[in-house]
């Protein structure tokens, strides 16, 4: 039997100096993107803190690369975090009652409390990640006042009630109520890996690629997706009328999405795989994104690129293109809801290739003005 460390009392500790602070947002992508613009704003209102992110092992490459070491001094490919804390809570669940379970969790929480932070952030609003926090030992922990688990407030010392519609403005309000100072969302560094970055530029020198769009047909779940062979119409029409190749992102399992947007492209698209860190670097040198409600969108808009973004049943004032400039396009009809429906909204698909085009064409002359 392995020995958890005690609970800390739930009361707000003050007169606290914060030299350090942990934040807690495990996954997904999207998700941990919206919290890099609030994590580059309390960086900048505590310059010299040191900053520790808890991060399930799956998306720690949006905070360091690759082959990195995950603590010590700030550098390209760690910009914004002193410390990743990188998790596994999927295997943890599936494995409950294992002894390697018990013993990666203690490990993990004897991490955290190591760094002796002072305060503990939890973006995610999590039973999980409220956890998580609270077994850090900081004595003070920011969360929702109404998080997405009700029960994560209870392991809160401050709830934070936030009336901001976009999730990233919700997350900076609770930096607000850390740092007590009304800061506004600062533009976030993801990790430039030279090494990767080299290895794209070459493979897009290889495959005689220049100027390019990001086509991404995939998405959480199949009320979201817009039909891949529409992706693929745009691909021809992009070609034609603003001299773009488009690549085709494929994640895992979206190999058949990928082949049908090309087939489909007529040889204007080209499906491309990478991991993290190689879509950071390729994202990095587009000149547009087209995409659903999808991480790699968010990413896109972290990174400044140019967005199309193709909505159905998630709502854009909460979950759009944030901090870039972008056309967001959704019929009237779409009924907001986050029910994981497995056909495409209905909606949705009153949305043609032509009118993605038409507000591509239109970001591009705007961007290139």
């Amino acid at each position: 039997m392995h020995d958890l460390p005690p609970l800390l009392p739930k009361s707000v500790t003050s007169g606290i100096k914060i030299e350090r602070v942990l934040i807690v947002r495990l996954g997904a992508m999207g998700d941990v993107l919206h919290a890099l613009p609030p994590a580059s704003a309390l960086r900048q209102a505590f310059p010299s803190a040191q900053i520790g992110w808890v991060i399930e092992e799956r998306w720690a490459e949006l905070l360091c690369s690759r082959d990195t070491p995950r603590c010590g001094p700030r550098l390209a490919q760690r910009p914004l975090v002193d410390r990743v804390h990188c998790v596994n809570t999927r295997a943890w669940r599936n494995a409950l009652f294992s002894d390697a379970t018990w013993s990666a969790v203690v490990s993990a929480i004897k991490e955290l409390r190591a760094e002796r932070y002072d305060v503990a952030i939890d973006f995610q609003g999590a039973v999980r990640s409220a956890v998580l926090a609270r077994f850090s030992g900081a004595p003070q922990i920011f969360g929702f006042a109404q998080p997405r688990e009700n029960a994560a407030s209870m392991f809160y010392t401050r709830q934070v009630h936030s009336r901001d519609a976009h999730v990233v403005d919700q997350n900076l309000s609770l930096v607000r109520a850390v740092t007590r100072n009304s800061l506004g969302g600062i533009p976030a560094e993801l990790p430039r890996d030279p090494y990767v970055e080299s290895s794209i530029l070459k493979k897009l020198k290889s495959l005689a690629i220049g100027s390019y769009a990001i086509l991404n047909p995939g998405a959480g779940w199949g009320a979201k997706q817009w039909p891949a062979e529409r992706y693929g119409q745009t691909a021809r029409l992009l070609a034609d009328r603003a001299g773009l190749t488009s690549l085709v992102n494929c994640g895992p399992g979206e190999e058949a999405l990928a082949s049908e947007v090309e087939k489909t492209a007529g040889g204007a698209a080209q499906a491309i795989t990478t991991s993290i860190s190689e879509l950071i670097a390729l994202t990095r040198h587009a000149m547009l994104f087209i995409g659903g409600d999808t991480g790699p969108m968010h990413l896109a808009a972290i990174l400044g690129v140019p967005v199309v973004a193709i909505f159905g049943p998630t709502n854009p004032a909460r979950n759009g293109p944030y901090g870039t400039r972008s056309v967001v396009l959704r019929n009237a009809a779409s009924i907001t809801s986050h029910a994981r429906r497995p056909r495409p909204d209905a909606a949705m698909l009153e949305i043609g290739a032509a009118e993605v085009v038409d507000a591509a064409v239109k970001l591009l002359g705007a961007t290139r003005a």
